[in-house]
């Protein structure tokens, strides 16, 4: 169902933090329309600072970008507040959920429609959202906190959900979440993707749920990007195999060992 029309380009980005720190080294990026594309990497890559630097999350934490330019159907956003980017259709699931322990899941997701005006249009949404989580219909009356992983994890989707986006960054969506009902996330992301039209962007260590997913992919090591991809050809990648599938025999821990790969990192290109 993909096109090949860019919705968002991340042009040789830099990110410091506290004026100091150097997160992301020149990152560079393209997710087309209509697909699924996955940033891959271990702790520490700078995936959760990429996708926070297109959704300018990173001024909270003291970080900003210092060189390069994001784009959103070619206009220039790095400068906008998250708001603004909520307004274009760019919204962002936050890793670790963060939904309000204190409030319930029905009242979690109808905070996800401050920018919205129409009640009709609200309330449409609040039923697509149970249409897609039906386990959160069962628990709309149920405070967050005395909700599963799971039933958060679809509140934080479901929340976005809310906002009518175009492109929705989901940041770890696995983490913490028993394997079967990160598949149940992931089909769920796929139908978002298919049915609504949904562009994602989402960083994730589970780097064999999400090629099985997506489009495209970008593997990330230390603040940059070492490889990239169609999803189907990076899976059957004897590297990518090794370093992050679990598949190779070797005790090599980092691309950074493979003589061969260091020598096709774009840095060097």
């Amino acid at each position: 169902m993909s096109t090949s029309t860019p919705v968002l380009n991340v042009n040789g980005i830099e990110v410091i933090y506290n004026h100091v720190i150097l997160v992301l080294k020149g990152v560079s990026l393209t997710v087309n329309e209509g697909q699924i594309t996955a940033i891959l990497g271990g702790n520490g890559a700078g995936k959760t600072t990429t996708l926070r630097a297109v959704s300018n999350l990173l001024r909270g934490e003291r970080g900003e970008v210092t060189k390069g330019s994001i784009e959103l159907r070619g206009e220039r956003i790095e400068n906008l507040t998250p708001a603004d980017l909520v307004r274009r259709g760019v919204v962002q699931v936050m890793e670790g959920r963060h939904c309000f322990a204190h409030l319930t899941i029905e009242e979690n997701l109808l905070t996800g429609s401050y920018t919205r005006t129409d009640k009709a249009e609200i309330a449409r949404n609040l039923e697509k959202v149970y249409a897609y989580f039906p386990r959160l219909k069962t628990r709309r009356t149920s405070q967050a906190a005395y909700t599963s992983g799971g039933e958060q994890q679809m509140c934080a989707i479901g929340r976005a959900l809310m906002t009518n986006p175009s492109v929705m960054l989901l940041d770890e969506p696995s983490m913490g979440l028993a394997p079967q009902i990160v598949e149940e996330v992931f089909e769920i992301v796929k139908d978002l993707n298919q049915k609504e039209k949904v562009t994602f962007l989402l960083a994730e260590q589970n780097t064999n749920m999400a090629l099985k997913y997506a489009d495209y992919g970008y593997i990330m090591e230390s603040g940059r990007i070492v490889m990239d991809g169609l999803a189907s050809e990076l899976r059957n990648n004897e590297d990518v195999k090794e370093f992050y599938l679990g598949m190779g025999g070797g005790e090599r821990k980092s691309f950074k060992d493979v003589k061969s790969y260091k020598r096709r990192k774009r840095w060097l290109a």
